[in-house]
């Protein structure tokens, strides 16, 4: 368990959760537990479940339905891992291989699938037509989002507004589909739904600039993944459309050119590049702002130590360096 307050908080059913999880990854067919444990175990931080709960528990509500909903959730969410991982041809997530660098991109995916429709069974069980609404919009919404991105791969006059986009559908996505849902489970006022969508919203959008920030400011140790992974793969993120649009001409035009050809051969010219041209502070700001409006919308929830671990969390997210 992690030490953060806010993990402290619902230890017990971020406990139960995960066993729900390892009930649910049960297959008659070998690999598709194996590969499903494989990347369950991993580690990671599990924000998108503990979201569920925390806003669960700060609009009241207790018993197994909300555990279940934050499974379906990590579920939803490692169906994205697994499937981007593939598309994107990573090699180290969560500081070790990726499961399709250990077993081929055909059972990643399908194992993905198996993940996607596990979900939707567990959904069927918490018998809630407004959940399910909103799990299988924000499903249709992060495919789009990724085949955006995947659209935009290489593209350097990519704009900040489509790069927004593309975090919003991808990443915010999950996040606000986590609060949101948690909000029409436990039947909440229509502005507390609101306020809890719109958190999770800006919550998720900073947590991707952070991550997008840490590509050019991290290391691989800490991180979890390679270094210069977004710019390997040619994906215009922040820090390099702010660089080409307020940089240098010749930062500019160093990292047009790095978009265009992906690979890595560049990175510590980027990298210095960014740090100059200020885009990194940039990101990093608009993160911040993205979080002080996420943590506003709390004050919609009654005061508890679940809406108080809310806003820690939300602090967690653009502190983190991982």
């Amino acid at each position: 368990m992690q030490p953060q307050a806010f993990y402290r908080a619902v230890a017990d059913d971020f406990s139960a959760v995960d066993g729900i999880i390892k009930q649910q990854l049960t297959s008659k067919v070998p690999l598709v537990s194996k590969i499903g444990d494989y990347i369950t175990s991993a580690g990671g931080k599990r924000l998108r479940p503990l979201l569920v709960l925390l806003c669960g528990k700060a609009l009241g509500r207790e018993g197994d339905d909300l555990r279940l909903l934050a499974a379906t959730i990590e579920f939803l969410h490692t169906a994205t891992l697994l499937h981007d991982d593939v598309v994107d041809m990573s090699g180290m997530r969560r500081g070790r291989e990726t499961a399709n660098a250990m077993w081929g991109n055909a059972p990643s995916v399908l194992v993905g699938d198996f993940l996607y429709s596990r979900s939707f069974e567990m959904m069927v069980e918490l018998g809630s037509m407004p959940v399910m609404k909103i799990l299988s919009q924000a499903t249709r919404i992060i495919a789009e989002g990724e085949v955006l991105q995947l659209s935009k791969v290489r593209d350097a006059s990519t704009t900040e507004e489509t790069y927004m986009e593309v975090i919003r559908g991808k990443t915010a996505m999950l996040f606000e589909a986590s609060t949101h849902s948690a909000a029409a489970l436990c039947e909440a006022t229509a502005e507390q739904a609101e306020a809890l969508r719109t958190f999770g919203d800006h919550l998720g959008v900073a947590f991707q600039l952070v991550d997008d920030l840490l590509d050019y400011r991290g290391d691989a140790e800490t991180l979890g993944k390679n270094v210069g992974d977004d710019l390997a793969e040619g994906k215009p993120t922040l820090p390099l459309i702010y660089t080409m649009r307020e940089g240098t001409p010749e930062q500019a035009a160093l990292v047009r050119k790095a978009i265009q050809k992906g690979g890595i051969e560049d990175l510590e010219s980027i990298r210095a590049a960014v740090e100059a041209s200020g885009s990194l502070e940039y990101t990093a700001q608009l993160a911040r702002d993205y979080v002080a409006r996420a943590i506003k919308c709390l004050e919609a929830l009654p005061a508890s130590e679940y809406r108080d671990a809310l806003v820690e969390l939300s602090e967690f997210a653009v502190a983190r360096t991982h």
